[in-house]
């Protein structure tokens, strides 16, 4: 009863594609429909998404893009079927064979993902009031945030008895400190470099970078998927994303972390500024500060324990990101000195 349930209610939508549904699966946010011309996916959308995210792909294909999984055109060349304020489109279901392990997965997704920013990258003029704008916003707010540590701190440490949470942020607030410093440094260092500039660079980003995303067929290729939130903005607003999800787990020194971030610039460099602003809110503090305010103002009533262990994960995620910062960190200057070196002795070289 229920297959026949699930075939009435896809049948309306598939008949704009000329497919007639043999076996209907559920999935979490797809549908796998057996027909006699193959195995597809029937994705939903909100509507308002429809659009934009029609678009962008598009203009991905024009380009030259061709590792997304492809999206089917209907019999009369419509991309998306409405059906019952719903917005539905139909792929090819690919096998997703895991055939490699997951270090591998990720280098060829960040390596895919490079190639989709370079394909798609250009140069949009930026007032150079609103940079100061959004500079000065910012600044003030991570401004805001240090008040509230060295408050809080203050107020931790008046105390008698201190509370598990009280204690544990006690040990943990020099770190934070350290990375709340760091972060706003490399923000003024960008807005020094970049105050003059009328000009910055944009790509389409995919809105939801994850390994979830980013399906293979049965020949091994990787592709996209899932580009519902794809917009033009910085590429950092794919990347951070994708890195605080991956490095959120325990401690641990992420190695492999640091060579995905230089597979990524392999195919699409950062310029200087903006490697700084990559290190500036990469090293940002802003989940464990966040931690620390929810408490002190008592929302969330998550209760002592539970508290605790959530400001030990953020604690985790901050470290496990400082890690990767530093040593990114540390690469750059040892490229910076070597170049400036090259540069002396090429000098040096035609004086003589």
């Amino acid at each position: 009863m229920e297959e026949k349930n699930r075939l009435r209610k896809v049948s309306p939508i598939l008949n704009h594609y000329s497919l007639e549904p043999h076996f209907v699966e559920d999935f979490v946010r797809v549908q796998k429909i057996y027909s006699s011309k193959g195995v597809f996916a029937l994705k939903k959308i909100k509507p308002q998404h429809g659009a934009d995210f029609i678009r962008h792909v598009q203009t991905l294909f024009q380009k030259g893009y061709n590792r997304i999984v492809p999206i089917y055109p209907t019999v009369d060349g419509r991309y998306a079927v409405l059906h019952q304020n719903e917005l539905f489109y139909l792929m090819p279901w690919l096998s997703n064979e895991e055939k490699e392990d997951r270090f591998e997965r990720h280098q060829q997704m960040l390596r895919e993902l490079a190639r989709l920013h370079t394909l798609s990258s250009r140069e949009v003029p930026i007032k150079k009031e609103d940079r100061t704008e959004h500079y000065e916003k910012t600044l003030q707010e991570w401004e805001k945030e240090k008040e509230f540590l060295d408050g809080f701190i203050e107020a931790c440490e008046r105390k008698e008895y201190m509370s598990p949470f009280e204690l544990m942020f006690s040990l943990y607030y020099h770190d934070v400190s350290q990375a709340l410093k760091f972060s706003t440094n490399k923000l003024k260092d960008w807005y020094e470099k970049t105050k003059e500039s009328d000009k910055a660079r944009t790509v389409i980003i995919h809105g939801k970078v994850s390994t979830e995303h980013f399906l293979y067929d049965d020949r091994g290729y990787g592709y996209f998927t899932n580009f519902e939130n794809a917009r033009q903005g910085s590429p950092l607003h794919d990347l951070l994303p994708f890195l605080s999800r991956t490095l959120k787990t325990y401690p641990k020194r992420s190695e492999e972390c640091v060579e995905w971030i230089y597979t990524y610039m392999k195919y699409f460099p950062f310029r200087e500024e903006e490697m700084l602003l990559f290190l500036s809110y990469f090293a940002h503090p802003g989940p464990i500060i966040r931690a620390a305010e929810h408490y002190y103002k008592g929302e969330g009533k998550r209760g002592e324990r539970k508290a605790v262990q959530h400001l030990q994960r953020q604690y985790w995620l901050l470290k496990n990101i400082e890690y990767a910062v530093m040593r990114i960190d540390e690469i750059e200057r040892q490229k910076q000195e070597a170049k400036a070196a090259a540069e002396a002795q090429a000098q040096e070289g035609a004086q003589s």
